[in-house]
């Protein structure tokens, strides 16, 4: 019997051998390309999809900030939150497409697909440097490239801050790979820094890099001392200061979501623990595919009875990955990198009405194929015969379903079409019903919103929102009277939401009601003291009223609250121009195409005014101006005084 040093040794030579091994299994110079020519093929029906209002309403079509190309609309970006959340980085893209593309989704979708694309090709530089195995490298690459649980990811318009975080994420593993390897240390560690920094800049799910960067430590066999644990506390910081951004970001909007008042303690560890088991499970067997994965509906206080099975499948993972065997480093790493990057993301404060998502799994799950990846570079030799009919199999699946789950996101209708279906008769599909119902009111049918706001009431009839969107549409129908039912409904369910005042008291206002009308304007400013709508609407009830000083006041601070609101610089400017302030009044046009360049009303107005101060070459160019951007009333400016 071998003693237990010749025991160790034995057992480090073979390894050392059995890698070399591998990693000298003969690699086509063209796989890498035709993994990325495959993928970008796979992907190239998304570039024909449009724009989903499931946050691409938000993100693109109505984000204000895309509106404001300039050097003051840039900083705005890095200022402040967009949707209840930091990504600084994602919004300047956006920008600079709606800058040069506007609305058309084809350049929003090519970028996507194009750095899911470059993303395939960190993946494989990634993990061939961290196994030194090309096969593993490739195997990772590829799964990577055609999971089906990554479309939401790709197809997404809104996702790109989730590919664009991933470059500079995956950027920054394979700079630190060479810092450990020697490579240039501090050139390397600095960039390192800078790809996790950008990464951040682009989604707050990147705050776990630090602890990755532990990880592959451990993984490569690296002292955990002083020296490398003081070399993580600049990314840590970074990640403790984007965390907190995250979190009041996501508190801004209400996204957190007391799950409490449905469900008991024990019910809501089984959610958690499922939640987890899903991401499991979706990894060999795709299906039921969704872009939303709704808690369940309970019954009894008793959950369905495969939640409870969840706990018990996932000790058996667990067990699994650290009882003694030949990729139990593998195993462990693969599980851990897992459970690191998607640890932001699990349920555990509850944000939303998902129990899961598919895009959470765009990194994580290459922790999980580099298990896969290892086992097949290891095995490849010697059961080549049973690994390539296999995986090819498996690659030729997930392809089409990958392919026929794109077409899921062709448009909002086909979207919303199958989260209803894949939901059943969950009542959160109201919230499903109300975003339908939003999208047919921004496509100018406002009939079929009200049906869609509608069936979110049937589905769900404690729903403010869907009553308060359905009370402005049939407001925008000239219903006055339903939507002040739907207004009063809202306000019963929800009487702490400024919003809610601000628009029934528009609605009295304009049936006459002027005395209601200023008791919610009132009431919506006492809850929220910067609710910069409330301001413009009071402000234009004080002006109609005659009180200029009050409505100047309102202006002021309905501009204050919200600098890039437009509404109230125009009503701001014609009290300026009332009391004679012409040279005020320009001013206010001035900053409304500071905030919008494209105003041509702006233009035409401040043609007007300059025109009253005998400006007329000033006036002339404004109105010329309006007239180049289709602004109808100024061609007859100009054949009247610009002759």
């Amino acid at each position: 019997m071998a003693t237990k040093k010749n025991k160790t040794t034995a057992a480090a030579h073979p390894a050392v051998a059995e890698e070399k091994k591998a990693s000298s299994v003969p690699i086509s110079k063209w796989a890498v390309p035709a993994i990325l020519f495959f993928t970008a093929l796979l992907y190239l029906k998304a570039t024909v999809n449009g724009f989903t209002f499931i946050d691409d309403d938000y993100y693109i079509l109505k984000n204000p900030f895309l509106h404001n190309f300039s050097w003051n609309g840039i900083c705005a970006i890095f200022t402040s939150f967009s949707n209840y959340n930091y990504h600084p980085f994602t919004t300047l893209i956006d920008l600079f497409i709606y800058k040069y593309f506007w609305l058309d989704p084809l350049p929003y979708h090519l970028f996507n697909v194009l750095l899911h694309v470059f993303n395939v090709w960190l993946v494989y530089m990634f993990t061939e440097k961290l196994s030194s195995k090309k096969i593993t490298g490739l195997v990772v690459a590829i799964l990577f490239a055609i999971h089906p649980l990554h479309v939401e990811s790709v197809a997404w318009v809104s996702e790109l801050k989730d590919v664009l975080y991933s470059s500079f994420y995956l950027a920054a593993l394979i700079f630190y790979l060479r810092y450990l390897n020697g490579s240039g240390t501090l050139k390397y560690y600095i960039l390192t820094l800078v790809c996790f920094i950008a990464a951040l800049f682009s989604k707050s799910a990147a705050v776990t890099l630090p602890v990755l960067l532990i990880l592959i430590d451990v993984y490569k066999e690296r002292k955990l001392n002083t020296n490398s644990l003081t070399g993580k506390i600049p990314f840590l910081l970074l990640s403790i200061v984007f965390g907190i951004l995250a979190i009041k970001s996501q508190s801004s909007g209400g996204a957190v979501n007391d799950i409490s008042v449905y469900y008991n303690v024990i019910n809501r560890i089984f959610l958690f623990t499922s939640g987890i088991a899903y991401y499991f499970i979706e990894l060999i067997a795709p299906s039921n595919l969704s872009a939303l994965h709704f808690y369940p509906d309970i019954s009894g206080n008793v959950l369905p009875w495969y939640y409870y099975l969840s706990l018990p499948f996932l000790l058996l993972i667990l067990w699994l990955a650290a009882r003694k065997s030949a990729y139990r480093k593998e195993t462990i790493f693969g599980i851990v990198f897992f459970f690191v990057t998607i640890s932001v993301m699990l349920q555990i404060i509850t944000v939303g009405a998902s129990l899961a998502a598919e895009r959470y799994t765009y990194i994580p799950y290459i922790g999980l194929f580099y298990i896969v990846g290892q086992w097949v570079a290891d095995n490849y030799e010697k059961r080549r015969r049973m690994i390539r009919p296999m995986f090819a199999f498996i690659a030729i699946l997930f392809s089409i379903i990958t392919w026929l789950r794109i077409d899921k996101w062709k448009d909002t209708d086909t979207l919303f079409t199958d989260i209803v279906e894949k939901n059943g008769n969950n009542w959160r599909n109201g919230m499903v019903y109300n975003s339908w119902g939003d999208f047919e009111s921004y496509s100018g049918d406002k009939n079929s919103a009200v049906q869609k706001y509608t069936e979110a009431v049937r589905l769900f009839p404690r729903y403010p929102t869907a009553f308060y969107n359905r009370g402005k549409t049939l407001e925008e129908n000239g219903n006055i009277v339903a939507a002040i039912r739907d207004y009063d409904n809202a306000i019963k369910l929800n009487h702490n939401y400024a919003p809610y005042y601000n628009s029934r008291g528009w609605v009295y206002y304009e049936s006459g009601n002027k005395k209601a009308a200023m008791l919610d304007y009132d009431t919506a400013l006492t809850i929220n003291h910067d609710l910069p709508e409330a301001y413009n609407n009071r402000g234009w009830a004080y002006y109609e009223a005659g009180n200029l000083k009050a409505a100047m006041s309102d202006y002021n601070r309905a501009i204050a609250s919200l600098p890039s609101f437009t509404k109230p610089y125009y009503n701001r400017a014609i009290v300026k121009a009332d009391q004679g302030d012409l040279a005020g009044a320009v001013a206010d046009y001035n900053a409304l195409i500071n905030i919008n360049n494209n105003d041509s009303l702006a233009y035409f107005n401040r043609g007007v005014i300059r025109m009253n101060q005998k400006d007329m070459p000033g006036a002339c160019a404004d109105w010329k101006t309006a007239m180049d951007m289709g602004y109808k009333n100024a061609g007859g400016m100009l054949q009247q005084y610009c002759k």
